[in-house]
């Protein structure tokens, strides 16, 4: 009797010593966090991590050696791109591209989202990037040179959620690379055609910039500023005004430089809101007065080319940018540096007389 209740009372032999969390923790020399992490599946583990992990867990029989191979496939990177909302054509335009892109991206192992917030806003940028830590492998997004921002991007960091900044940049914190133009080049390049279509001759001209928190827009005015005092000291600066690449402000704006500066000779707008100054021009008959060139190559300012609205547009391609930032991330996720490979994005500069065919509707 005895013997029957001791073999009731002791555990079937399939039960006997099976492998606790803490045991593969101590087997891959990681924390019991770390394990908890990487079975269920969530980020912020390095790769090598996740391996020695799961190598541990098979060999443990934690998980069947035959889900090994298929535990330690590659899974798809998945990526955040943040872009400030409005009316700004070009970043609508590579936000539908990012949307598109998952034929494109997909041979590359990545999965993107893209998501447009309010903008010029620092700390709801902050919060927003704060927020995909636990949702995605890297963020890719247009930052404002402001602390609330940088803290995030190294908060982010120390989570092992890397972030690319795109199109415009920011200084001293911990983001992986920078995806974008030379923006002191692209505003030089803007002097130093105004330089060129002025002839020489004295003039006004007016800035008209998305916003200064974007370092894109300060180096852009910086470099446009340079390049005047060097070749064409005898044009006047009449000042700089943000409109936050808002059509209706950039109109607005327009009209009020007209009104201030009847004698005025060119427009550059440095972020977007072309739509809006060209409205105000033709409103007033001057569009073939003043020399506007602006930045960002969509069908509306191709439109304004033809028309002789604009004289030239300054752009990157935007396809350009989404796969560059796919290559850093992939960069990332093989233990490469960020911009191994990634050939920096070049200036074009876009005239009437060299438009590039018409992307189909």
């Amino acid at each position: 009797m005895q013997d029957d209740a001791d073999a009731v009372a002791a555990p079937p032999e399939h039960t006997r010593g099976l492998p606790r969390i803490a045991d593969i923790a101590r087997l891959s020399g990681v924390s019991t966090a770390t394990v908890d992490r990487v079975l269920n599946h969530r980020p912020g583990v390095r790769p090598a991590t996740v391996q020695r992990v799961m190598k541990a867990a098979a060999e443990l029989d934690y998980i069947p050696e035959s889900d090994l191979g298929a535990a330690l496939g590659p899974k798809p990177v998945r990526l955040a791109f943040l872009l400030p909302d409005g009316t700004n054509r070009y970043l609508t335009r590579l936000g539908q591209l990012i949307r598109q892109s998952e034929a494109a991206l997909a041979p590359l192992g990545i999965r993107a989202q893209v998501e447009f917030i309010k903008s010029f806003n620092p700390d709801l940028l902050a919060r927003s990037l704060l927020q995909h830590w636990r949702k995605v492998d890297g963020v890719a997004f247009m930052a404002l040179e402001h602390p609330a921002v940088r803290e995030a991007v190294n908060e982010l960091a120390a989570r092992n959620v890397p972030t690319v900044t795109l199109i415009s940049d920011v200084q001293n914190c911990r983001r992986a690379a920078y995806v974008g133009l030379d923006n002191r080049a692209a505003g030089r390049t803007a002097g130093y055609l105004f330089a060129r279509f002025l002839g020489g001759r004295a003039g006004k001209v007016a800035m008209i910039a998305g916003s200064l928190s974007y370092r894109a827009h300060e180096d852009r005015e910086l470099g446009f500023l340079n390049v005047l005092k060097e070749m064409a000291p005898v044009i006047e600066v009449v000042g700089l005004r943000e409109a936050h690449d808002d059509e209706a402000k950039s109109y607005r704006q327009t009209r009020t430089l007209l009104s201030h500066h009847p004698d005025l000779a060119g427009i550059y707008t440095i972020g977007g809101g072309a739509e809006g100054v060209a409205r105000a021009l033709k409103e007033a008959r001057r569009e073939r007065e003043v020399v506007f060139i602006g930045h960002g190559f969509t069908p509306e300012t191709r439109s304004l080319l033809i028309d002789g609205t604009m004289e030239a547009v300054i752009t990157q391609d935007p396809r350009s940018a989404l796969m560059g930032c796919a290559a850093v991330f992939t960069n990332l996720r093989a233990g490469r540096e960020a911009m191994h490979g990634v050939e920096p994005p070049r200036i074009e500069v876009i005239f009437r007389e060299n438009l590039p065919p018409a992307a189909p509707p």
